[in-house]
């Protein structure tokens, strides 16, 4: 890897932990004033009426995927080629306008229908329920025509920008949850309609900036049937692998409001709060990697984008082992002190929740290689349909098996594993990724490090009788620093050891060079 493309990946890096850092401290207390201000039930219900509409805006997530890799791809043949990047970006923005019309049909309709007929709603919040689902199919639309402009700056690098936006949404975000509590009626409506002005606005930043900045994104009519034809078919099979992340996702979410109360719902909720913070340690790292991969398979640099492949699936499952292996062990305690109270499931839902990211995290940079070649097809139909066997999986356990809510999270756990290694085998089917050496040194190897750093952290919660803010504290401690050394001793080979010394040398120095 070049030396501008590893100070470009650092940057950015630095830049989106920035960004990390400050909406993981926003959006974790957010939830707090958010669930004390609506109560658990309005706060359950909330998530699971925009989970409808989230549900529907899975042409949104297949789109993202193909505006990225389409954008990445032309700029990874450099500067010269801007006519056609410009070119494809209208022809984009012809299709979105298309599949904003298809949401917008399908909201109205079967959307509203299921809302109105299927969920679990006590019936005098019928009326709240349409309000906030009225508001969030605007939000929702307005956060699909704002992802090619997101895509355009994810393909730049321009990781600043990103920062700024996201942590200004965060800031709207926490701004709305004190809104809340000093509302004394209508606090449904009133947390939509808040929710739908914040989206607003980012969204006119997010168009403002991209217009002002990159010349590429000032759309234009333009046609191009037969790169609207490539695109759509793109397009299509990004749609089905989006299908199947709503099935695992806010399926199984609308399946929990069917099966149970909507206390469940605000259980679930709670948890990928939490994992929306664990995540965002690989989120960020891998948004910075990202570009870089497609860059490589675009200048058919296939070796240099091995070795990035190898090292960000390692480095995301480090990064999401330290951050989460303490929350996963004193988890009881962590939900309590951050809620106040300790809602039924949070807790076994928020362990089994992180232990599926993690192997998913592992996993995107595969993803994100064969995405690069644009042919998806096969990748898309198997993993696809193994996202969707989480739904019918997880209603069978609950319908006939009587199962608890924890099951169908036991379920997704497995078909995220099946499905890692299926990716692999289709990354050598399609660019002759070497397997076998993927397994040895990034599998086998993150797995030794999680056994050698959980062993201490559990033994350290074990010998605690009682639960307290100190224990917490040394439980925390030893978790990192047993992390840490079983990463450097196991998790890193010669070579990243050697780097990783001799940039902390170099910080080390320049930090006394100047004192």
């Amino acid at each position: 890897m070049s030396s501008s493309n590893n100070s470009r990946i650092a940057k950015n890096t630095i830049f989106l932990y920035i960004r990390m850092s400050v909406l993981m401290i926003v959006g974790l207390y957010t939830s707090r004033v958010v669930l004390k201000g609506l109560g658990v039930e309005d706060f359950g219900i909330y998530n699971v009426v925009a989970g409808v509409v989230s549900a529907m805006t899975v042409l949104q997530g297949a789109m993202s995927v193909s505006v990225i890799r389409y954008l990445t791809f032309e700029l990874g043949k450099g500067k010269e080629n801007f006519e056609k990047l410009h070119h494809t970006f209208c022809i984009i923005i012809n299709i979105y306008f298309i599949v904003a019309l298809i949401f917008l049909v399908l909201a109205e309709t079967v959307g509203l229908w299921f809302t109105n007929t299927q969920l679990s709603i006590p019936p005098d919040k019928i009326t709240a329920v349409n309000w906030i689902y009225q508001f969030s199919i605007l939000s929702s639309l307005l956060s699909l025509f704002v992802a090619p402009y997101n895509a355009v700056v994810v393909a730049h690098e321009r990781m600043a920008f990103f920062t700024k936006i996201s942590i200004l949404e965060g800031v709207l975000r926490l701004g709305i949850a004190f809104a809340i509590m000093v509302i004394s009626s209508y606090k449904l409506e009133a947390y939509g309609f808040l929710m739908m002005t914040a989206s607003i606005l980012v969204t006119a930043c997010y168009i403002i900036f991209c217009n002002k900045n990159f010349a590429e994104s000032r759309y234009e009519v333009r046609h191009d049937k037969a790169l609207f034809k490539e695109l759509a078919s793109y397009t299509g099979w990004n749609l089905f692998g989006s299908l199947s992340g709503v099935a695992k996702g806010q399926g199984l979410n609308i399946l929990l409001n069917i099966f149970f109360t909507p206390a469940v719902n605000a259980a679930r909720a709670i948890a990928y709060q939490v994992n929306t913070a664990v995540s965002a340690f690989f989120n960020n790292f891998y948004m910075a990697v990202r570009p870089q991969i497609t860059k490589y398979y675009a200048q058919n640099n296939m070796d240099e984008m091995f070795k990035l492949v190898f090292r960000s699936s390692k480095f995301a499952y480090y990064l999401i082992l330290i951050v989460s292996l303490p929350i996963v062990v004193e988890a009881p305690y962590i939900m309590s002190l951050w809620l106040g109270q300790l809602p039924d499931y949070v807790v076994p839902f928020v362990r089994l929740i992180i232990m599926i990211t993690i192997v998913d995290a592992m996993a995107t940079p595969l993803m994100t290689t064969i995405h690069a070649t644009g042919k998806i097809a096969l990748y898309q139909s198997v993993v696809g349909t193994l996202n969707i066997l989480n739904l019918p999986v997880s209603y069978c356990l609950l319908k006939f098996c009587d199962g608890s809510p924890i099951v169908v999270f036991y379920v997704s756990f497995i078909l995220a594993v099946i499905s890692l290694f299926a990716r692999l085998l289709m990354a050598k089917k399609a660019v002759g990724f070497p397997v076998a050496s993927f397994i040895l040194k990034v599998v086998v190897v993150t797995v030794a490090v999680t056994v050698v750093a959980g062993i201490p952290s559990i033994l350290a919660y074990g010998y605690f009788n009682e639960q307290t803010f100190v224990n917490l504290l040394i439980v925390c401690a030893i978790s990192l620093i047993s992390c840490a050394l079983s990463v450097y001793f196991i998790g890193l080979s010669k070579t990243e050891k050697t780097f990783l010394t001799s940039k902390i040398k170099n910080v080390i120095n320049d930090k006394f060079s100047r004192a």
